[in-house]
């Protein structure tokens, strides 16, 4: 199969495994549930779909020679993801740390087609379920892995945060040591962290980003109370379920649905919030290698340390919002 990825460019793909996997309805899926949920929905993002962000998390494991499980891992990574991505996360409350699509795989798995495709080749699906046993694909924040990167250099590029030579770049330097992800220059590793943190000022973290998800969610939780929506209908894609949402007649659901808009604006109000929540700050701090030593970016550097001290002591405390 011949690739052309955003990020990546041209790219030959030749395991039949890989092949027959992106080519199942569980992956095709993806083309419609967008990365970044109702902002991507509403356009207020650029269109990254969950099936590029899934091929690309494993062209990058690919790059870095992880054996073939792990590529397979890496491209099922997201299968599970429901329509409007994280936002399902805010529906169901799920624990801290664990999304509602990783809590789901076990059982979209066992139902798909993708686990005949894994039996026709000889892999079991049950061994694909936990991506923490694959270390190129995950790692804990703040170090790097595929899944980490892949996104970054896709809303990265989109939000012009970064150029494509950069990329490039930052790829160049890439290595692997102790099974893990690291950079062998300070510079790209600086490049690198920086970018990542302004993609999450700009974006991830951004107070409309947070505050539409959360509006969205009471929404989707008003659907389900009143049967507009079954929980199973999650699992179509972004416009399927938008559409189905839209069908209501119910006027409660109607206003909260007319508040959904690329123009929708948040502030904070301690006085009168329409919710208040403690978002998730998304930072890095790369493994860096250095005449043999390897350690994060912010012990070689405590311009670093600081900048990112400073961000996460100033995001990472509850938000009071309300929508003007």
């Amino acid at each position: 199969m011949t690739y052309q990825d955003f990020v990546y460019g041209q790219i030959e793909i030749d395991q039949p495994v890989l092949n027959a996997l992106i080519s199942t309805a569980s992956m095709q899926r993806l083309k419609g549930i967008l990365q970044h949920g109702i902002t991507g929905f509403l356009g207020i993002t650029k269109p990254i779909t969950r099936f590029e962000h899934s091929v690309g998390a494993m062209l990058l494991v690919r790059h870095s020679q992880a054996p073939l499980t792990e590529q397979i891992a890496a491209v099922l990574h997201d299968v599970s993801h429901t329509a409007f991505s994280h936002v399902t996360d805010h529906v169901f409350c799920t624990p801290a740390g664990e999304s509602f699509h990783e809590i789901m795989k076990q059982t979209f798995l066992a139902q798909s087609d993708i686990a005949q495709v894994l039996a026709d080749y000889g892999y079991d699906w049950r061994d694909l379920l936990d991506d923490s046993v694959y270390p190129i694909l995950e790692q804990p924040s703040p170090l790097l892995c595929a899944d980490r990167l892949d996104y970054f250099f896709r809303d990265s590029l989109a939000l012009e945060i970064i150029t494509g030579q950069q990329v490039i770049y930052i790829l160049s330097h890439l290595v692997i040591r102790e099974k893990q992800i690291v950079v062998n220059d300070l510079v790209a590793a600086r490049l690198l962290a920086q970018a990542y943190m302004k993609t999450d000022q700009q974006c991830w973290s951004s107070l409309q980003a947070i505050g539409l998800y959360e509006q969205t969610a009471s929404a989707i939780r008003r659907a389900l109370q009143i049967a507009v929506i079954q929980e199973s209908d999650v699992w179509g894609t972004d416009q399927e379920f938008w559409d189905k949402l839209n069908a209501s007649e119910d006027v409660i659901l109607k206003d909260q649905l007319s508040r959904l808009s690329s123009k929708a604006l948040f502030v904070e109000s301690a006085e009168s919030p329409d919710f208040v929540l403690t978002p998730k700050i998304r930072t890095v701090d790369p493994l860096v290698l250095v005449e043999g030593k390897l350690a994060p970016l912010s012990v070689f550097d405590s311009s670093y340390l600081q900048l990112r001290e400073t961000y996460l002591n100033e995001k990472n405390r509850p938000l009071a919002l309300q929508q003007v």
